[in-house]
């Protein structure tokens, strides 16, 4: 029986953007997060297989922005191809929020 007369597997963009949040995620766990840092957070269109991602991320302050955005961007596309058999040629990233490196855990007075 060919594939096409068993039925087709259909991935909710929702679940594609689950996976593209925890990527973003993935991508900026080794880089210092500032206190009360939202997670990444990413909306997705999905278009025969092809889908186009944007998310939001809160990065330290001061980093390296271009490298962590373009780590963002790699972790995405690899994660979503791997785990949802679909090619991203688009991720957007927005960087939301700046938080500075020397902010101490919540209920802590800041070091200036």
């Amino acid at each position: 029986m060919e594939a096409a007369e068993r039925g087709a597997t259909r991935i909710a963009d929702r679940v594609v953007a689950k996976i593209a949040s925890q990527a973003a995620r993935e991508a900026l766990s080794g880089a210092p997060a500032g206190a009360g840092a939202s997670p990444p957070y990413a909306t997705v269109t999905v278009h025969d297989d092809i889908a186009r991602v944007r998310v939001a991320v809160e990065l330290a302050y001061p980093s390296d922005i271009g490298a962590q955005c373009g780590a963002v961007r790699r972790r995405i596309a690899e994660r979503v191809r791997a785990l949802a058999g679909m090619e991203v040629p688009e991720v957007t990233v927005g960087v939301e929020r700046l938080h500075s490196v020397h902010t101490v855990s919540a209920g802590r007075e800041r070091v200036r």
